[in-house]
């Protein structure tokens, strides 16, 4: 059985649960807890597994692999079923294009280590930490919101759920816990919307993950 590292916060983590379930992979969901006693993923078993010392990882069979994209293409390509990537290159090119302003350009800005940081190394109060999180979501929501008035369907991507999707319904989550005003998204409020109704995206809900506190 797959076996796939997370916490129930993590948004990377959400991002490749979503994809389990869209699959109808069964799958472990083991518990690296980010916060208690300084953080699971700094604990000498864990960092066999990930050096990086990040969630997710995904050990299937004797394949280990870190980095939510990466974990979720190589779903994709070993699990086909039910694919997440669309076939035709360029098509192919627009949702990684659409999931790496996500994951690549926002989430890093905002993540837990890097609101630590602020915090702990650099002295920042609550509200500077807030400010932070706000200007960097967004800036990148706005530029999505645009972009999807082209590609965007029921979804992300015209009207099939694509990895683009995966990492958009996660940074909303966060963008909700942080109160980041979303009136001004119509379309990602409409996309968002929809993948909630979805079995796999109800499924992965940080709320109902074993470990949620």
């Amino acid at each position: 059985m797959i076996k796939l590292y997370g916490y129930w916060r993590s948004s990377a983590a959400y991002r490749v649960r979503i994809a389990c379930h869209h699959k109808g992979l069964a799958f472990e969901n083991i518990s690296v807890n980010l916060v208690k006693g300084g953080g699971e993923q700094f604990l000498p078993g864990y960092s066999v597994l990930n050096p990086n010392k990040l969630v997710p990882t995904l050990v299937d069979g004797d394949r280990i692999l870190n980095q939510s994209l990466a974990i979720i293409e190589y779903l994709d390509e070993a699990y086909p079923e039910k694919p997440l990537l669309p076939e035709r290159a360029f098509d192919r090119a627009q949702v990684r294009a659409l999931a790496n302003n996500i994951a690549a350009d926002c989430h890093p800005l905002n993540n837990l280590r890097v609101l630590k940081y602020l915090g702990n190394e650099l002295g920042q109060e609550q509200e500077a930490k807030t400010r932070w999180y706000h200007h960097w979501v967004t800036q990148a929501f706005d530029g999505l919101e645009l972009q999807l008035e082209h590609s965007a369907g029921l979804f992300c991507f015209g009207d099939q759920v694509t990895t683009a999707d995966l990492c958009l319904v996660p940074q909303v989550y966060n963008a909700e816990r942080f109160n980041v005003p979303m009136g001004q998204y119509p379309r990602i409020r409409g996309i968002v919307e929809r993948c909630r109704a979805l079995p796999a995206f109800e499924l992965a809900q940080p709320e109902l993950q074993p470990d949620a506190v």
